[in-house]
């Protein structure tokens, strides 16, 4: 069997060469604790009353991977838990170096998508358009009407408009009465002759707005000039048209269509692309690769291990400790036995698996639970459970009885 290393009880530390990767070789605390965890962790596995088949580098290598790990509990919890303020957004500053504020970005950009279907916001242009109507003529071909107004794409229909006669001129009709009541009356009072005038100068204007939106929705439930219908921009009316005329048109020019962004400045920093087939419209692609699209791509750093409480760093001595352990136990696994005088000696790699196994997942539900906690509805639950727990308090205190 080859010689296998021993851990001699020394561990110098050499920035730039004692860890892989060289996270955090720079900070001088880093540097200051690297010695100190080594020795922790060999003491953690019996050193020195038993040999430990290490070298100081694998105790700084957990100890890298132990900040790492913490850095990444941390920072994905925070970047779950704020991902709705920061999707959209540009890649700037590490967000684990910053302070993230509730922001309605994300609300703002659904709402200008519904806005836009609804047609009551958005920022993609509602064109206007007449249609001409011909008399006994049904059906007509919308996409071969916009064609002749310049559009090469498809567009799409939101609104058709009949142009009917304006309910002021019903309202001021004197054989309705003036749309108020009854013509007799008036005609008691002596007023026939003066119907308008004296609708104004006896009600007030709040009255006349009222009563011609009256006379509106009353003729668009009863009495609705026309109805249509369209299918893949074919518009057939109903009834068919008796006379010539035209109709107001509201639509959609669909590569003109987007999933608009929450006001940032597109323009510097993606481009909008041709659309996605089948989607009809276009999606702002991040062929620059600078907005936050996924979790995947939030900007963050590593921790600074200076910057982390004496609390997180006991956490990470313990997890580097299991983490040299089951460096021990891949060492040990690969001479399943080793000699000793006159028999041979089973090593304990399963065991120490088993218990690195445990030891990983408690350390780590350890520090989600805390960082849950920690969260803003961790700390929301509390606040309700401790106001319930203080009403609870107060209702058991009697009333003072004050006698007069």
């Amino acid at each position: 069997m080859a010689n296998i290393v021993i851990y001699d009880g020394t561990a110098n530390f050499v920035a730039g060469k004692s860890t892989p990767f060289g996270f955090y070789d720079d900070d001088l605390e880093f540097q200051k604790d690297a010695p100190k965890v080594a020795e922790y962790c060999a003491k953690k596995l019996g050193f020195p009353m038993m040999d430990v088949e290490l070298q100081s580098g694998s105790f700084f290598a957990a100890f890298e991977e132990a900040v790492t790990t913490y850095g990444t509990e941390v920072y994905q919890q925070q970047v779950a838990e704020s991902f709705a303020n920061l999707q959209g957004g540009f890649q700037g500053e590490a967000v684990n170096t910053t302070l993230i504020r509730p922001s309605l970005q994300n609300m703002v950009r659904i709402s200008k998508q519904y806005g836009m279907e609804a047609g009551v916001g958005g920022e993609t242009t509602l064109h206007t358009g007449m249609l001409p109507i011909s008399e006994s003529v049904q059906e007509y071909d919308l996409q071969e009407w916009a064609s002749s107004q310049g559009v090469t794409s498809r567009i799409e229909v939101r609104k058709v408009f009949y142009e009917a006669p304006p309910a002021i001129q019903r309202y001021f009709d004197p054989y309705a009465g003036t749309g108020t009541g009854i013509q007799s009356l008036m005609d008691a009072f002596d007023f026939g002759s003066y119907s308008p005038g004296v609708n104004f100068l006896l009600m007030p204007a709040s009255f006349d707005i009222l009563k011609t939106q009256a006379i509106e929705f009353n003729d668009q439930i009863r009495r609705s000039a026309y109805s249509f219908e369209i299918h893949n921009n074919k518009l057939r009316l109903f009834p068919i048209p008796s006379a010539s005329g035209s109709l107001k048109i509201d639509y959609y020019i669909e590569n003109e269509k987007r999933f608009v962004d929450d006001g940032l400045n597109i323009s510097s920093s993606a481009e909008i692309g041709g659309g996605i087939e089948g989607s009809g419209g276009s999606y702002y692609s991040n062929s620059n690769g600078n907005l936050i699209t996924n979790i995947s791509n939030v900007p963050t750093n590593n921790p600074i291990y200076s910057q982390i409480n004496s609390i997180g760093r006991q956490w990470i001595f313990k997890y580097a400790s299991t983490l040299a352990k089951e460096m021990l136990a891949y060492v040990r696994g690969k001479y399943q036995t080793v000699p000793v005088p006159g028999a041979e000696a089973t090593l304990n790699q399963a065991d120490l698996l088993a218990d690195v196994r445990a030891e990983k997942e408690a350390y780590v539900t350890e520090l989600r639970e805390v960082l849950n906690t920690a969260s803003i509805n961790g700390q929301l639950e509390n606040q309700a459970a401790n106001t319930k727990y203080l009403n609870d308090a107060l209702g058991g205190v009697p009333m003072t009885i004050y006698i007069g």
